[in-house]
C-alpha cells in the first residue's frame, strides 16, 4: 500500500462519537483539550471556533474540519460572544436559546484510533485541516459531505452504520485532498507526499520495509545527492531519512505486538531484523522497555476517543 494507506491501516480509525451539535441566538463555550482527533461537519448556519493564540476561525455550511489533536478551543455564535466553561458529551447538544428552530446545525466528535502509535499521527501531520465548502464543493469531498447531510436529516433504516461510514471516508479523503491540494502545511507526511522525489522515497520505504536502506540507496530514489536529499527529506518529513524508517518500524512491531499473534523472531524478520536479539535491543532502545514488556503493559488497550466541536 502506498504511504498513507499503511498509516491509516495501522492506526484503523473509526468515527467514535458522532453527534448532532445545533445553536440558536447568541451562544458561546469553550472546551478543555483532548488527546484524540475531533472533527466537525457543518451542515447548515455558520460558528466561530478560536484557539489560543490564533484569529477565529468561521466555519460555514459544507465546511470540514479536522484536528489530529484537540487543542483547547471555543465555539461561539461569533466572536466576542462570552463563553461559558463547557464538558463534551456523547449525546445531541443545543447551544444558546432552547425554544425555535436552529440558525447552526452540524456533526461533530472524534475519532478513535489505536492508542500506542496516535503520536504517529500527531507528529506527521499538520495542527489542522480545515476544507471550506467552496474548496470541496464539486468534488468527490463535496459529495460525501452531501451524502452524511441527507443522512442525518433522513431517518433510514442503517443510519447509524451509513453515518459511521461516511465519517471513516471522510477522514481519508480529507487527508488525500490535503496532500492534492497546494494548501502551506508544516513539516509531515502530508507535506512530503506533495514533493514528487520524496513521495517515491516513502513508497519505496513502505513497499519494502525489511530492506537495509542508506541514505545512499534513498537518495538515488530521490534522484539527488546523498546530502541535498538528506536536507529536504528533513525539511519536508520533520525527521532524517533513517529516522523514519526506524519509527515506522517500531510503529508496526507495536501494532504486531498488540495483535499477540506473531513471534519476536518474525516481527523481526518482517521489518528488517537480522534477529528477535537485533529486534529487541532497537525496541527497548527507543521505548525504554522490552517488546514483551511493552505488550504486557498494553494488552487490551484501546483508545476511546472524546468529542472536539461540541
Amino acid at each position: 500500500m502506498d504511504p498513507l494507506s499503511d498509516i491509516i491501516a495501522l492506526l484503523h480509525p473509526s468515527a467514535a462519537i458522532a453527534k448532532p451539535i445545533s445553536g440558536r441566538g447568541q451562544w458561546g463555550v469553550r472546551y478543555r483539550s483532548y488527546d484524540a482527533p475531533g472533527f466537525t461537519v457543518v451542515l447548515t448556519g455558520e460558528a466561530w471556533v478560536t484557539f489560543d493564540k490564533r484569529e477565529p476561525l468561521r466555519i460555514t455550511e459544507g465546511d470540514f474540519l479536522l484536528l489530529p489533536t484537540t487543542p483547547a478551543f471555543s465555539l461561539c455564535s461569533k466572536p466576542g460572544v462570552p463563553c461559558i466553561p463547557a464538558e463534551p458529551l456523547a449525546e445531541a447538544v443545543r447551544h444558546g436559546e432552547q425554544e425555535g428552530d436552529s440558525d447552526f446545525a452540524a456533526l461533530g466528535g472524534s475519532f478513535s484510533i489505536e492508542s500506542v502509535n496516535a503520536p504517529l499521527l500527531i507528529e506527521l501531520l499538520p495542527d489542522t485541516i480545515h476544507i471550506p465548502a467552496s474548496a470541496g464543493r464539486g468534488t468527490r469531498f463535496g459529495r460525501l459531505i452531501e451524502l452524511l447531510s441527507e443522512e442525518c436529516i433522513a431517518d433510514y433504516p442503517g443510519k447509524e452504520l451509513i453515518i459511521q461510514r461516511l465519517l471513516e471516508t471522510l477522514l481519508v479523503e480529507a487527508l488525500r485532498w490535503d496532500i492534492i491540494g497546494n494548501n502551506a502545511a508544516s513539516a509531515g507526511l502530508l507535506n512530503a507526499l506533495r514533493d514528487p522525489a520524496m513521495a517515491r522515497v516513502l513508497r519505496a520505504i513502505h513497499e519494502d520495509v525489511r530492506r537495509r536502506w542508506t541514505v545512499a540507496n534513498l537518495a538515488g530514489i530521490a534522484g539527488m545527492s546523498r546530502s541535498a536529499f538528506a536536507a529536504r527529506f528533513n525539511e519536508v518529513v520533520g525527521c532524517a531519512p533513517i529516522e523514519y524508517l526506524g519509527r515506522w518500524r517500531i510503529a508496526i512491531a507495536k501494532h504486531a505486538l498488540l495483535s499477540g499473534a506473531k513471534s519476536l523472531d518474525r516481527i523481526a524478520d518482517e521489518i528488517g531484523y537480522e534477529s528477535a536479539s537485533a529486534f529487541s535491543t532497537a525496541f527497548s532502545k527507543r521505548l525504554g522497555c522490552s517488546p514483551g514488556r511493552f505488550a504486557r503493559r498494553h494488552a487490551g488497550s484501546a483508545s476511546p476517543g472524546m468529542p472536539a466541536i461540541s
